[in-house]
């Protein structure tokens, strides 16, 4: 897979490690020859992985709405920033230019962005892998919530199969590359 779309804070958040496995998946990244596509921040671990993976010599594809320019103050100095419209447009173009997702920790944006996509795999919209980098343990209580929704029959069980963790960024990029598409013939199948 060439182009990655990372998902993450437009904040640092309260741990340091949260940034430091930014820059270092930014790195690994920008070493493999993996195109970055993400949310066009220049803040937080958004702008934290983009500056890694340009000092590292990586491409880095920005997305960002009009009306998140001040807001998630935009980085100006990526190979390309896309200023769009809507979110709506942004997630669609982020996802048109991306072999792979991950999100790596954030907030309510951050889950929204990947949920939109890890539900478009469900229901067939594309096979492209959706991960979480587990950083710190930053997304046990999302992968409880995972096994809840399953276990009060409001999502198939192999859809968990669709989500990628890892805890570290080396393990997530060997996943992705292994990953193979699964096959659901029913949305409702069990």
């Amino acid at each position: 897979m060439k182009n990655v779309a990372v998902f993450c804070g437009s904040a640092s958040g309260t741990n340091p490690i949260y940034i430091e496995e930014a820059k270092r998946l930014g790195t690994l990244l920008a070493a493999q020859d993996r195109g970055l596509v993400y949310g066009g921040a220049q803040v937080g671990c958004m702008g934290a992985i983009a500056n890694q993976m340009l000092e590292k010599g990586g491409h880095v594809h920005g997305v960002i709405p009009k009306k998140l320019m001040r807001v998630e103050v935009a980085h100006h100095h990526l190979n390309q920033l896309d200023i769009v419209d809507t979110m709506h447009e942004r997630k669609a173009k982020m996802a048109e230019l991306s072999d792979a997702f991950i999100a790596l920790p954030g907030g309510a944006g951050t889950l929204e962005e990947w949920f939109e996509v890890f539900t478009w795999a469900q229901l067939g919209y594309h096979q492209k892998p959706c991960a979480v980098l587990n950083v710190a343990g930053f997304y046990d209580p999302f992968l409880t919530m995972i096994d809840h929704t399953i276990e009060q029959g409001f999502m198939n069980p192999k859809y968990k199969e669709l989500i990628i963790v890892a805890n570290s960024p080396e393990t997530l990029l060997k996943q992705l590359d292994a990953y193979e598409p699964i096959s659901i013939s029913k949305w409702s199948e069990g």
